[in-house]
């Protein structure tokens, strides 16, 4: 019997991707950073042991994999090719251990950490002073974001018990290869589940990566140095076709994409969502790193932490020169003992999904799902 082929890192992140989208999306927009999340976990499951390690390690990797692929992964899509002659895309990634000052640290956790982009240490006044902890990290993530994300943590999300926060923060900037002509914006109907509406439809006409297959449309739209944009329209209702796409059905349409002249007509984007990933993450089985019997190890040998929560926020943008994109991901920990042929023309007129991408690893930068634009 003839073994299946191994999965590689790109779709064990896929399938990342997909869970976590069905465990955060509800019926209307949504928008998150895969690529936030997953190294905001990645640097949690690399401070854990034992089975706290286990959990993470199974969402983000498989259950028999190893994190350090995903992390590869995830520091190869942290640059962006610069070309000359075109607006440079802008792409700034930082990973800090937020930590109190008398917590002591085991440094081959403080190596790991610095492999990571921009990854460090800064101290916080967690038990002296929470809510100026709390604005030390908001304002860190406010300059990696261009003031997208100002307030990550929300009063009172940091308290007297909070002993170490690992943040992660990403900025993405990037003008379209083939820009779509503002003169040619105009108002037309978008057909959502709530009625339709008249919206702002950018419009293109160009030779671009097309792809039909098992009952969905992709077009692939290139930007600036390596990152690109996914549309993703279904034949039906994207309430009941997205149920049953997931990484190998988009590894698929991948698979078979060409180029075909594309008369795109697009909405622009404008999405934010804010999200306490705790319940999601218990739903795809990471649970222990919540309970006072975590095992947090390898971050800190002589305190017993669990992990309080995990806070995530995200803003796209997409219009007619490119996309701008931020979002930043908080594992703030408590002590353990507190808890080609003719034109095809695609008019995304009705709810589609959006996906940002890094073009040479697959990593996702942004998932988002348009239903009210």
């Amino acid at each position: 019997m003839t073994k299946p082929k191994p999965r590689g890192p790109e779709r064990d992140h896929l399938r990342f991707c997909f869970a976590l989208h069905r465990a955060v999306s509800g019926k209307g927009d949504s928008c998150f950073s895969p690529y936030s999340v997953a190294s905001a976990l990645g640097l949690t499951s690399q401070a854990a042991a034992g089975e706290t390690a286990r959990e993470l390690v199974g969402l983000l990797a498989g259950t028999d994999a190893d994190v350090t692929k995903q992390a590869e992964l995830l520091r190869a899509a942290a640059t962006l090719e610069q070309p000359a002659h075109r607006e440079p895309p802008v792409l700034e990634v930082s990973n800090t251990l937020w930590a109190a000052e008398d917590l002591p640290l085991n440094e081959d956790f403080l190596g790991q950490l610095a492999a990571w982009p921009n990854g460090g240490v800064k101290p916080a006044p967690f038990g002296t002073d929470p809510d100026g902890a709390r604005r030390a990290i908001n304002a860190d993530v406010a300059e990696t974001t261009r003031d997208l994300i100002p307030e990550l943590l929300q009063p009172g999300s940091v308290g007297a018990d909070t002993v170490a926060s690992l943040v992660n923060a990403l900025y993405l900037k990037v003008a379209w290869l083939h820009p779509f002509s503002e003169h040619s914006t105009k108002p037309a109907d978008f057909h959502s589940p709530s009625g339709t509406r008249r919206v702002p439809m950018m419009h293109l006409s160009e030779r671009l990566s097309y792809a039909a297959h098992d009952g969905w449309q992709l077009v692939e739209l290139p930007g600036v140095g390596e990152a690109n944009a996914l549309v993703l329209l279904p034949d039906k209702d994207l309430a009941d076709a997205e149920s049953t796409l997931d990484e190998d059905g988009l590894a698929k349409l991948l698979s078979v994409k060409a180029q075909r002249q594309v008369r795109l007509s697009m909405p622009k984007v404008d999405l934010e969502m804010r999200a306490e990933l705790k319940p999601a993450l218990a739903g795809l089985g990471v649970r222990s790193m919540f309970r006072p019997d975590a095992d947090f190890t390898p971050l800190t040998p002589d305190e017993r932490l669990c992990v309080d929560d995990v806070v995530h926020q995200s803003v796209l943008r997409v219009g007619e020169q490119g996309f701008e994109g931020a979002a930043a991901t908080a594992v703030t920990m408590r002590l353990a003992a507190m808890i080609g042929g003719d034109p095809v023309d695609l008019v995304l007129d009705r709810p589609f999904l959006l996906l940002v991408r890094h073009a040479p690893t697959g990593v996702v930068y942004f998932f988002a799902r348009v239903v009210e634009p």
